[in-house]
């Protein structure tokens, strides 16, 4: 019994002789650590030989160094669109028009200085998505109590509540709103703006204006979130079903421009509110942009048949990207100054960018007239 108890003994030692040659050592806890900080004994320590996490080594496989601790989650931020620009130059002079189509017949409803550009999340022709009725108009976030001008010169045919139905109406959506009938129109057809939201008015009905003649007040009366100013541009009619795209009629500011464009699937049906991006190739910055949801209420300009714009771009060369039956189409174009630039997307055929019109020579004067004297 004793020499077998021996023997037993003898493969004991070796056995933990053997497990003990095999074992990773322990590292000492430091005098206070608690037990669970010391490293576990089934990790081994980075080797200084092995590749950074996820780089690809010679042979082509992947080897991940081990971290001495557990990871911390990483949170990467949602990417959100870059914030419109709070700062423009001053506008062209209005009218303006520089190619054959455009007509930049009207100024700015807000003084430089204020909020005088489009909200451009809630442009022309969209429902947020679903969530709004469809925009007949444009908004610009001015301070209440800001004051509203006249875009151009003309008569003022409506002052008050009740503009949607054309009789008083204290519940209606325009709230307090002023209608403009102007001394010109456009081929054949009176045009009109209204300024809606108002805090105050301070014309009256048949009271003549001139552009830039103060008119209101920037308010949030009728169906409105906020302090603000609705502007719409009227064509052939003052009516709800009268609108144009106002981003095709404002100046825009000098040495900045207007891009429009018509977004088609690959059989020419217009897509509805589908995402166009843009980006600066000089800047990096990038605008969003939506397509018309429908176009039984609003109407694309009877030369372009657009449906998206956006205006104050500064001019220089962009990208534009549209993600289509699961592929992005991009094409690059440079956006001229003082125009409305413009270009299509077919679906699968992809982009179609048209070249900028020939501008026309304001310095002489148009053929077969002369000076006058």
């Amino acid at each position: 019994m004793r020499g077998a108890g021996c023997r037993q003994w003898m493969l004991v030692v070796a056995a933990a002789a053997l497990l003990g040659a095999c074992a990773p050592s322990i590292m000492e806890a430091a005098p206070g650590t608690p037990a669970q900080a010391m490293a576990s004994p089934t990790l081994a320590q980075p080797s200084p030989t092995l590749e950074a996490p996820g780089k690809q080594t010679e042979g082509g496989t992947r080897r991940e160094a081990i971290m001495p601790a557990a990871p911390r989650p990483v949170i990467l931020p949602t990417p959100e669109p870059t914030p419109d620009l709070d700062w423009r130059p001053p506008p062209y002079p209005a009218p303006w028009a520089i190619q054959p189509y455009d007509h930049f017949y009207f100024g700015r409803p807000i003084p430089s200085g204020e909020v005088n550009w489009p909200n451009p999340r809630y442009r022309y022709g969209s429902t947020l998505l679903g969530t709004e009725k469809i925009h007949t108009g444009v908004d610009m976030g001015a301070s209440r109590g800001a004051p509203v001008i006249a875009a151009g010169e003309g008569e003022v045919v409506w002052v008050g509540y009740g503009l949607y139905r054309g009789w008083e109406d204290f519940t209606d959506p325009y709230g307090l709103a002023i209608a403009i009938r102007h001394d010109f129109g456009y081929q054949g057809q009176e045009l009109y703006t209204v300024y809606a939201h108002l805090a105050s008015a301070i014309v009256w009905p048949g009271q003549r204006v001139k552009k830039g003649e103060v008119i209101g007040e920037v308010g949030e009366t009728g169906h409105a979130s906020g302090s603000h100013l609705h502007f719409e541009v009227r064509l052939g009619g003052n009516r709800y079903f009268d609108t144009r795209n106002p981003e095709l009629w404002m100046v825009p500011p000098e040495g900045w421009g207007v891009l429009a464009g018509r977004v088609e699937n690959t059989f020419g049906r217009p897509l509805q509110e589908y995402l166009i991006q843009i980006r600066s190739l000089e800047t990096g910055k990038r605008w969003d942009v939506w397509t018309y949801a429908r176009e039984d209420t609003i109407h694309p300009d009877d030369h372009y048949h657009e449906n998206f714009v956006i205006s104050d771009l500064p001019s220089g060369p962009y990208e534009i990207q549209i993600n289509f039956a699961g592929r992005a189409y991009t094409a690059q174009f440079w956006l001229e100054p003082g125009i409305v630039n413009f270009l299509e997307f077919h679906g699968r055929d992809g982009f179609d960018v048209e070249p900028a019109a020939e501008p026309r020579n304001l310095s002489q004067p148009p053929h077969g007239t002369s000076p006058s004297n």
